[in-house]
């Protein structure tokens, strides 16, 4: 019987343990999107709890807690750190078989060295260990960081951030490169007129522009495009249900654009046109400064109204959605591709009915200009965990290259996230290991651990080119 969490965890065959001993576990983490706040790697924050660093923000857990009868003044309300990390500790024993059990007790030997399985009767001794490291200067945050051997991160930022930390801790001797993303969501949320104008005055403001027209607004984004440029971004994101690609002409749009900003509420036909055309527009700016395009589509947000009201977005009360997708994320793609404006692309699914689809989709807008230029995205989200990982793996094994996939990111708000790196390569070499003892595939070491290393690393390096 294998020991649980040991140090062949995961690994079900010796040519999964030598792919990933020799190969994966060394090399440097190249986190290319996470949702960590960069002022506390600028201000290397030191966090007084294992509550602060593992429970604040992290709505995979709350939802956990809620599903396990904790009231939410244990998960976002005023409980203090340790009740709020006590109610976690007796929540995490009926986590077995969900993937938190897996990452909590990663994280908790990775960083610590805790061997113990996290439950109400190891509450207190590991909540003091755990406290007591973390008031060491070794656990800042940046040595944090370092203890994780990452190389690379990339925060998510809106176009009105002014990028002051960034800043910040390029200026410092962090060797870390830290570097912003580009997620301009709320320039085409159109769906509240209010909210939205509230937003415009803001780009107005950081643009230095008076956007009175659709062409205004393109260009005090465009404006920001080219600040986040000189700062290092090099990536966008996108948080969408689904691919807008609704026909639509300019003058249409500069209407739609002048009845919002009268106060007006748009109909579903207009924001769905605005929409399609912002996002074609946000694809040529990535174009023409060489960036890279990612699309993480098909969530149903705030699905609680009750408790989006109370608590608001972000708190854990997301879930799969089931949008139609093929047809219109082929006319956004091709629209771009058909112009020779279609920038680098990941493509992220959140279901995983799509795994095939996106399989075969990236293999239509691949040009020959550089390996996978269009790429399918790892397991996201509710998709991050083995089963996930494995089957977003198979599809791309089967439809496409999996040797030049650029795999895995934390996706994360926490520091000690970085473990989800270790899972997926740990998942990656068990993989190609069953298929080594199945015969599937040689049991050539030189170009398997070659294979291994450039999908933990190297791919993901010469892809984003930064």
């Amino acid at each position: 019987m294998k020991k649980f969490n040991d140090k062949n965890f995961l690994l079900q065959t010796e040519t999964a343990q030598e792919l990933y001993h020799n190969h994966a576990a060394k090399m440097p983490i190249f986190d290319y999107h996470c949702h960590i706040n960069p002022q506390q790697i600028a201000e290397d924050v030191q966090f007084e709890n294992i509550t602060q660093i593992w429970l604040y923000g992290d709505h995979y857990k709350w939802r956990a807690m809620r599903t396990n009868g904790v009231d939410e003044k244990y998960c976002t309300g005023k409980a203090s750190d340790w009740e709020k990390f006590e109610k976690w500790a007796e929540t995490v024993p009926h986590t077995i078989r969900n993937p938190l059990f897996h990452w909590t007790h990663l994280e908790l030997k990775k960083f610590f060295g805790i061997e113990k399985i996290l439950s109400p009767e190891t509450a207190k001794e590991i909540w003091e260990e755990c406290n007591k490291k973390l008031n060491t200067p070794e656990y800042s945050v940046r040595n944090i960081i370092r203890m994780a051997n990452v190389h690379t991160i990339c925060t998510t930022d809106d176009p009105v951030d002014s990028l002051e930390y960034h800043r910040q801790i390029k200026e410092s001797d962090f060797e870390v490169a830290v570097l912003p993303a580009w997620r301009p969501d709320k320039a085409m949320a159109v769906e509240n007129e209010s909210v939205y104008n509230d937003y415009i005055h803001k780009l107005e403001e950081v643009a230095e522009i008076e956007i009175s027209n659709f062409e205004s607004l393109l260009t005090a984004l465009d404006n920001r495009h080219r600040f986040f440029h000189e700062n290092g971004c090099r990536l966008s994101d996108h948080g969408i249900e689904t691919f807008y690609a609704e026909d639509y002409t300019n003058t249409e749009i500069e209407n739609i654009f002048t009845k919002i900003r009268g106060g007006a509420e748009l109909t579903e036909t207009e924001i769905l046109k605005f929409k399609s055309a912002m996002l074609y527009e946000f694809g040529i700016m990535d174009h023409s400064r060489g960036w890279t395009q990612q699309f993480h589509y098909g969530v149903i947000r705030n699905n609680s109204s009750r408790l989006y009201e109370k608590l608001g977005p972000d708190v854990g009360f997301d879930s799969i959605g089931d949008f139609e997708v093929a047809k219109p994320m082929a006319k956004f793609l091709g629209k771009l591709d058909s112009n020779n404006q279609l920038a680098k692309t990941i493509l992220y699914n959140i279901n995983p009915r799509d795994n095939e689809l996106i399989g075969t989709m990236i293999g239509n807008y691949q040009d020959g200009s550089l390996p996978g230029k269009i790429q399918f995205g790892s397991g996201w989200w509710f998709l991050d965990q083995k089963d996930g990982m494995e089957k977003q793996m198979n599809a791309l094994s089967n439809l496409g290259l999996l040797s030049r996939f650029v795999g895995m990111l934390t996706d994360s708000r926490s520091f000690l996230s970085y473990t989800r790196h270790e899972y997926f390569r740990r998942t990656l070499c068990n993989l190609l290991g069953n298929d080594v003892e199945n015969g599937e595939i040689p049991k050539d070491m030189k170009l398997l651990g070659n294979m291994v290393e450039n999908i933990c690393f190297n791919n993901a390096k010469n892809y984003f080119n930064f």
